[in-house]
């Protein structure tokens, strides 16, 4: 499993953040986003930013009680020509707030995992970060590039959430969809050498599991690091002929999986 760096997760935020907000000046405010439906550009700014100016908040404030997260949120500029700005702030704004000082500090973390608040937040923030900045990058019909490790990092932290002790009651009908009778799939990264870039899950009455490392499997998806984020994140349809896959064993059993496993954000 490959672990989240915390300096190097800041800089990728700020980096993608970066991308993002090119990509959406390209696009224009008002350009649909195919990967995100229902969106308009101007949309997916809104949310990247808000997001980002809230988890920040919450993270300078220490806020443990859930009762007591921010309720009001950042305003998006009502001008375009100011979004590429707002969007800088709000990248090195959550990139500060999760300094090194504040990584184990009690903050509130909604997956109830082991992780502390801000590694739980700075993981999270970063896959919008990348994966919304994909979605810009598409509706401005440019490429999007991510790090071998930071997408292998945000593949963990996507099996993380999904395995959770909160999952079922964030999303209870994609809990139950991912439990089963010893299902076991598989998931390689091919640029990426050893347990690093490997995930087994296996399905159980109770839910689901995930460890690193390659144990026989019912099906293995084997692919670059960022085709298989995209495809985890939904991003990529599994038969895409560009994502240099190979499927071994149930495609209908990885395709299932995939169904059933929205995230709560983006």
């Amino acid at each position: 499993m490959t672990e989240l760096n915390a300096e190097h997760a800041r800089r990728a935020i700020v980096e993608h953040t970066r991308q993002l907000a090119e990509s959406a000046a390209a696009a224009g405010p008002d350009a649909a986003v195919p990967t995100a439906p229902n969106w308009t550009v101007r949309d997916l700014v809104e949310h990247v930013g808000q997001t980002q100016h809230w988890v920040a908040e919450s993270i300078e404030r220490r806020i443990t009680d859930p009762m007591q997260l921010p309720t009001q949120m950042a305003v998006l500029p009502a001008d375009p020509g100011e979004w590429q700005a707002w969007l800088s702030n709000s990248a090195q704004r959550v990139a500060s707030a999760c300094s090194d000082d504040a990584l184990d500090a009690p903050v509130f973390n909604p997956a109830g995992d082991a992780r502390s608040g801000t590694r739980f937040w700075l993981a999270s923030v970063l896959n919008e970060s990348v994966v919304h900045g994909f979605d810009a990058a598409n509706a401005a019909k440019r490429d999007s590039g991510v790090d071998p490790d930071i997408a292998a990092t945000l593949i963990s932290n996507h099996f993380a959430m999904l395995t959770s002790p909160n999952w079922a009651m964030q999303r209870s009908e994609s809990a139950r969809a991912l439990s089963g009778t010893g299902q076991r799939l598989q998931w390689l990264a091919t640029d990426i050498t050893g347990d690093a870039g490997a995930w087994f899950v296996q399905r159980q009455p109770d839910g689901a599991t995930w460890q690193p490392g390659t144990q026989p499997a019912d099906v293995t998806v084997s692919g670059p690091a960022r085709s298989l984020l995209l495809i985890l994140t939904r991003r990529l349809p599994l038969t895409d002929h560009d994502a240099d896959l190979s499927i071994e064993g149930d495609t209908g059993l990885a395709q299932h999986w995939l169904d059933n496993t929205a995230h709560v954000s983006g």
